[in-house]
């Protein structure tokens, strides 16, 4: 239909008298929002923000209805539609399905509904939620179809909002493509730093079980890491991949080795095993039991080997160990009770000797000691507990007897009566040295002689008291 053309319409009642002629053919209709685009106001991933287009004074606003569209435009009585716009007065259409107030009320309503689609993108804008560069492309689609628009309003303020919107996009986009080079930026160093992480771990970490759960949980928190050049992040990934290769072949190394070591203690505990349970029916007490703690000690430098086998093997050696260590508890204990009655015999052995005295004849007393001594030895062992005892009250008797014989030999020892004697010739020697030398006046020579002679006495003197103490 062309501006000039002049379409009438019926007056079907369901219409309630509002049919009206549409907008000429070469005037597109405002698209409204696409199927799947967010909603306006909706919630933004990371919350609610404004955007920069607030900064050039587009607001989220519900579109106001037109209030009086006379302000704006007229519909004749024969129907023309005119809207009024600082470029002048428009024609837009024909109105028939009622007076003039209806056609204008009509046309206003119109206006009410492009507004709204104003508001709304506005709102996208504002909120952050859409796509920038399709906000722009709508705002501006509307704003190519105000001059042709059927509607009668505001369109200069309508035409002042887009304006605002698209100006608003321009920015809102150039702020996207910063925000999403941080977060490019932002999460790349993340994934760097994991990848950093995954290498140290894959390289020196020993700890298999909690550097493999890490590993695992660097993978988790990789996945949800996003927006990231697609190259950088292909390398990346290399690095992580790699890294974990590294690990678990060093894991699977570590496990190999530590199979053929467990193979290998297996091997060893078995043969223990074997030499363990020949020895448990010796009754070579001593050497056996040190040949036991020498099994022990190969045990425990052999290692573990698989737990079933290792928990099997042990039971074995434990077994003949305790077959051994039982049998000798038992002889140790008859042993004990046979000590017993020696640590007795002793003791009375010692009360029948008790009366050995050297004053009462110091052969009878050597004589009682050597039959004390060989029946002592003939008895045989006592209680380790009461060893010192005994041998105390033996080695009290010894010392009696042996003290009297030392006295003896010392008073009848001839070679010391004979040193005392020759300490006194030499006094005999050094005082005739002294006479004569008095005698010749010689007083130096007569008072040296006499020194040597008193020295010579003191010896003497000695002598005499060690034979006769």
């Amino acid at each position: 239909m062309t501006e000039n053309s002049e379409p009438t319409t019926g007056t079907d009642s369901s219409s309630a008298g509002e049919a009206s002629v549409p907008a000429p053919a070469s005037t597109p209709r405002p698209a409204g929002p696409k199927p799947g685009a967010p909603k306006p106001g909706g919630p933004r991933p990371g919350g609610p923000r404004p955007g920069p287009a607030a900064a050039h004074g587009v607001h989220a606003t519900a579109a106001a209805p037109v209030g009086d569209p006379s302000k704006f435009g007229r519909v004749e009585d024969d129907g023309t539609a005119w809207v009024t716009t600082a470029d002048g007065e428009r024609r837009i259409g024909s109105w028939q399905a009622g007076d003039a107030a209806e056609g204008l009320a009509h046309f206003g309503r119109r206006y009410d509904d492009l507004a709204t689609e104003v508001g709304l993108l506005e709102a996208r804008l504002t909120s952050g939620a859409g796509d920038a560069k399709k906000t722009k492309a709508a705002a501006s689609a509307l704003a190519e179809s105000l001059p042709t628009a059927a509607v009668i309003g505001d369109l200069d303020a309508l035409a002042q909002r887009l304006a605002a919107v698209i100006s608003g996009s321009d920015e809102a986009a150039a702020h996207a493509k910063e925000e999403k080079e941080q977060s490019r930026a932002t999460n790349t160093a993340r994934k760097e730093a994991l990848a950093v992480e995954a290498e140290q771990i894959g390289a020196d970490s020993t700890q298999w079980k909690s550097a493999g759960d890490r590993l695992r949980e660097i993978l988790d928190e990789w996945k949800t890491i996003r927006g990231i050049d697609r190259k950088v992040d292909d390398a990346l990934w290399k690095r992580y991949s790699k890294a974990r290769e590294v690990f678990n072949r060093r894991r699977g190394a570590h496990f190999a080795e530590l199979d053929r070591d467990r193979a290998s203690a297996r091997s060893t505990k078995e043969e223990l095993v074997e030499r363990a349970e020949k020895l448990s029916t010796s009754t070579e007490w001593g050497q056996t039991a040190g040949e036991f703690r020498d099994l022990l000690t190969e045990w425990k430098a052999a290692g573990r080997a698989p737990r079933e086998a290792d928990d099997n093997l042990w039971a074995r050696f434990k077994g003949a160990q305790d077959v051994f260590f039982a049998a000798r508890n038992a002889a140790a204990s008859e042993r004990d009770a046979e000590f017993e009655e020696n640590a007795a015999a002793k003791e009375e052995l010692l009360a029948t000797h008790a009366n050995i005295d050297p004053a009462n004849g110091l052969d009878n007393a050597r004589a009682a000691l050597r039959d004390l001594q060989e029946k002592w030895d003939a008895i045989g062992k006592v209680p380790r507990e009461r060893i010192q005892e005994l041998e105390a009250k033996l080695r009290a008797i010894e010392t009696k007897v042996r003290d009297a014989v030392d006295e003896q030999w010392r008073r009848t020892d001839p070679e010391a009566l004979a040193r005392a004697a020759q300490f006194k010739e030499r006094v005999a020697q050094f005082e005739e040295q002294a006479a004569k030398a008095q005698a010749a006046g010689k007083t130096k020579d007569a008072e040296k002689a006499l020194a040597q002679a008193n020295q010579w006495r003191e010896w003497a003197q000695a002598a005499e008291n060690a034979v006769n103490d």
